[in-house]
């Protein structure tokens, strides 16, 4: 029988939309499990926890090389860089989220802290950015160091998304 995983801290370092719902999704889905779940935001992942910014996530079209028009045809990069495609597919990864009921960021990340995950924003980052705790939503519970992290992950499976 395989050993049950009691607790997860997921790092989410990427600010787009396709950065960060899988580490919210990943979250969400171990607190449905009973999983003890720790989210640690650090470089453009903040975004994700930032009050102004949390709001306006869009997809990275450029460079993006598993990027697929509606159809399932690869995208090439550089139709990335025209102007107005990355507002175009954020709205087409927005529209095709609410159809499955996967929540806008700011609801997913009340959902994920009123399930009792910790959320942490990375000390290092807020300082290099010149952010303060007043530059959070509420459910950030505080701003750790990366050792303070690997504290609260003791015994957890840690997974980079």
């Amino acid at each position: 029988m395989a050993e049950q995983i009691e607790k997860v801290s997921i790092i989410i370092s990427r600010g787009s939309l396709e950065g960060v719902y899988p580490g919210l999704i990943m979250a969400n889905g171990a607190r449905m499990e009973g999983i003890d779940v720790t989210v640690f935001f650090t470089f453009f992942g903040l975004d994700a926890v930032i009050d102004k910014r949390m709001d306006n996530l869009s997809v990275a079209t450029v460079g993006n090389q598993a990027m697929r028009m509606p159809g399932g045809l690869k995208m090439p990069t550089l139709l990335g860089a025209i102007p107005g495609m990355s507002a175009f597919a954020t709205y087409m990864m927005k529209k095709e989220m609410e159809k499955i009921d996967i929540p806008p960021v700011r609801e997913f990340i009340e959902m994920i802290s009123d399930t009792g995950a910790e959320i942490f924003a990375c000390k290092a980052t807020v300082d290099m950015f010149h952010l303060t705790k007043d530059d959070f939503c509420p459910q950030v519970n505080e701003i750790i160091t990366v050792g303070e992290f690997y504290e609260k992950s003791q015994g957890a499976s840690i997974i980079f998304t």
